[in-house]
């Protein structure tokens, strides 16, 4: 990083040109402005004379891909992550069944995979990460990176979490019996609150986590859960720490593994008794629900979230690629791979649900049997069903109200899925239980979610630090430091998610850190390429790239459909958090079940800090730089070069044939953002 002081000729860039301060006037106090100078690697073909529309020479010393494989299932272990087993699943049984598809593809064509090529093409075109790629595509826009560096800092923290909570689920599944099968007794006597509930929700939330009434109450440090914290934060760390060297090793497994484990679950599940009416239940359409509108915005959300879009680490892996890389033909095949690993995901869960719901039913029935059999209506609990279901059928309304028969339907069974945390650490640990062989199972499951959580997290952090080291300071300091002291920092700041009131917290950060700020990220990036560099300046780029000139479909979507999507999002979110109260689910001991709470005061204060960390430094960059406050040059962008003989006014830095070249980014510009002030 270095400085200059105005009036004193700046450095020429490799064409020739000399690099113009974005303003020369002196502030009231009659100094001068700094210009803060970053150093990004040589693209001086990126908007010379010359060099429009030719593909940058890219930084010879930037990290790249060892092989296309690498690349791919390093996007495909970034996209393909925890929400797609635990999340996609609940909301096909909640939103419609089979007809949720229908939104789900929809919003995966219109929103989906256009601002995933956005991502994709331009961290692939300008070779940098996200500060460096909106810095170049207007200085102005520098805050768009900055904000979608905090808020992935943010994600990062809560998220390694849920890899600590299956790293200490992974190392109990060695044990015979599962610790979660049976409740624990004291002097002969099942604890009371296992009672109450059930073997798994004890574990969970008194074994695992030691809940705490409420997120006002702490509890103190769980030690297990900080040494499993420590665990997953070294193994991230010895993961990232040489970056793609490191990491692109490691995603043969973590990609591939899921995978396996899926379709080993898949050939156990579909030969288990209820399989089919888990599936009949999970995929019947329900086509009525396509009439309201908050399935098409659950449709819009999951792809949103689901692709870890806005994030920078799309931009991070796109700008390994070689400049000749097919990133459109990329962004289908990931697109595709990540919709089927949901459905087929979907497939599995509700396969194994529903053997779990008819041994539920089966058990409820012999329950019903008994108190049938002590009134003297059936010989022996040993009946057929159809001659209990005879008999049940003849009793009347105060026989079914004074014996207190349970209400054995499978239908209420499979509706009681859950989702996140619910179905992974209790849901789907209660079924596996029933396996024969359950340790093996559980050892494979966690295995699982250790490999797609340990993926995601590669990605959101390749993402954060890839935007570090593109800052010219930090490129004289070696990775595994600074990878280090991030990875340090995140361990420290999620210390609190091990406190009795750490799930409170998770579900606090997952539900304001990385919603609204990733939303208005997204949306401002779609109209920092498609309105201010340019739609047709970016489908060039794709062109030159690719061979392939983007159609109409990518026209519409990027410039019309996609923003307004991001937009009802947007306003969706901001709607959802300003009408309904926020509300926490604590674990109450005593009775055995979870009560809703609303946050405390104190803690939607930090709430809404976050989601202002998160949004502010795009409004905060723009002003200072557009008021003079703060500048920078890049020897990368065509808005800070002028010719010598010329004014800095922006028509004036090129001449005619340099306009004709460059049009669709200059006149965008022009109309979006006001003139340069002139020397």
């Amino acid at each position: 990083m270095a400085t200059k002081v105005d009036g004193v000729p700046g450095p020429r860039s490799n064409n020739g040109h000399e690099m113009a301060p974005l303003n020369t006037r002196a502030r009231g106090d009659g100094t001068h402005g700094v210009t803060i100078m970053l150093s990004p690697p040589d693209r001086s073909s990126i908007g010379s004379r010359d060099g429009a529309g030719a593909l940058p020479d890219g930084d010879p010393d930037r990290a790249a891909w060892s092989g296309k494989m690498q690349f791919f299932l390093s996007i495909i272990g970034y996209s393909v992550g925890l929400g797609n087993i635990w999340r996609f699943p609940y909301l096909c049984q909640q939103n419609g069944g089979g007809a949720f598809l229908i939104p789900f593809m929809v919003m995966l064509i219109l929103e989906g995979i256009p601002l995933f090529l956005i991502e994709l093409g331009m961290g692939q075109r300008m070779r940098l990460g996200a500060l460096g790629v909106w810095n170049t595509i207007h200085p102005w826009l520098g805050g768009i990176g900055i904000s979608s560096c905090i808020v992935t800092l943010f994600v990062a923290i809560y998220y390694n979490v849920i890899i600590t909570w299956c790293f200490y689920y992974f190392f109990n599944s060695f044990r015979y019996p599962l610790p979660w099968a049976t409740c624990p007794q004291i002097n002969g006597t099942d604890i009371e609150e296992c009672e109450r509930s059930s073997e798994t929700a004890y574990f969970w939330y008194r074994t695992t986590l030691d809940a705490a009434p409420s997120i006002d109450e702490t509890g103190g440090f769980k030690w297990w859960i900080v040494l499993c914290l420590m665990l997953s934060w070294t193994v991230v760390f010895f993961i990232v720490m040489k970056g793609i060297q490191s990491s692109g090793k490691v995603v043969y497994f973590t990609s591939l593994f899921p995978y396996i484990v899926l379709t080993i679950f898949f050939i156990r599940g579909i030969t288990l008794k209820g399989a089919g009416a888990g599936l009949m239940h999970m995929y019947t359409p329900k086509v009525e629900k396509l009439l309201e509108p908050t399935v098409w915005l659950d449709a819009a959300t999951q792809v949103f979230y689901s692709f870890g879009l806005a994030f920078g680490s799309l931009i991070a892996f796109g700008s390994y690629n070689t400049p000749k890389n097919n990133c459109v033909r990329d962004v289908l095949l990931v697109s595709v791979c990540n919709a089927v690993t949901a459905i087929y995901a979907s497939v599995v869960i509700f396969a194994i649900l529903g053997y779990k719901a008819t041994l539920g039913v089966d058990r409820c029935i012999q329950v019903n049997k008994h108190v049938l059999v002590k009134h003297g209506l059936l010989e022996s609990v040993h009946v057929d069903n159809s001659e209990y279901e005879h008999v049940m059928a003849g009793l009347n309304s105060t026989m079914l109200k004074d014996w207190e028969f349970e209400k054995c339907s499978l239908e209420d069974q499979l509706s009681s899925a859950a989702e996140g945390t619910g179905l992974a650490f209790i849901v789907f640990t209660e079924a596996i239980v029933e396996l024969p062989g359950s340790p093996f199972w559980a050892v494979l499951f966690f295995t699982m979610l250790l490999s797609l959580g340990l993926g995601s997290q590669i990605g959101i952090l390749e993402g954060m630090l890839c935007t570090i080291f593109d800052i010219d300071i930090f490129k004289r300091i070696r990775k595994p430091y600074v990878t280090g002291v991030v990875c340090a920092f995140c361990f420290s700041v999620g210390l609190i998610f091990t406190t009795g009131a750490g799930e409170y917290w998770l579900k606090m950060f997952d539900s304001f850190a990385g919603t609204i700020g990733l939303v208005v990220v997204a949306l401002m990036e779609m109209i920092a390429v498609i309105y201010i560099y340019g739609h047709e300046k970016f489908t060039e780029d794709i062109y030159q790239m690719t061979g392939t000139r983007p159609g109409i479909y990518w026209q519409m979507t990027w410039r019309y459909i996609g923003p307004a999507i991001m937009g009802c999002i947007l306003l969706s979110s901001v709607l959802s958090m300003i009408l309904r109260n926020p509300t926490y689910g604590a674990w109450n001991g005593e009775l055995g079940v979870i009560e809703n709470k609303s946050y405390p005061n104190w803690v939607m204060g930090i709430a809404l800090a976050m989601i202002i960390a998160g949004v502010l430094p795009m409004p905060v960059v723009f002003l200072l730089r557009r008021f003079q406050i703060l500048k920078v040059d890049l020897d990368i962008h065509q808005g800070s070069i002028r010719r010598n003989e010329t004014t800095a006014s922006t028509k004036e830095m090129i001449d005619e044939d340099d306009v004709s070249t460059a049009a669709p980014l200059w006149l965008h510009v022009e109309s979006f953002f006001s003139r340069y002030p002139k020397r």
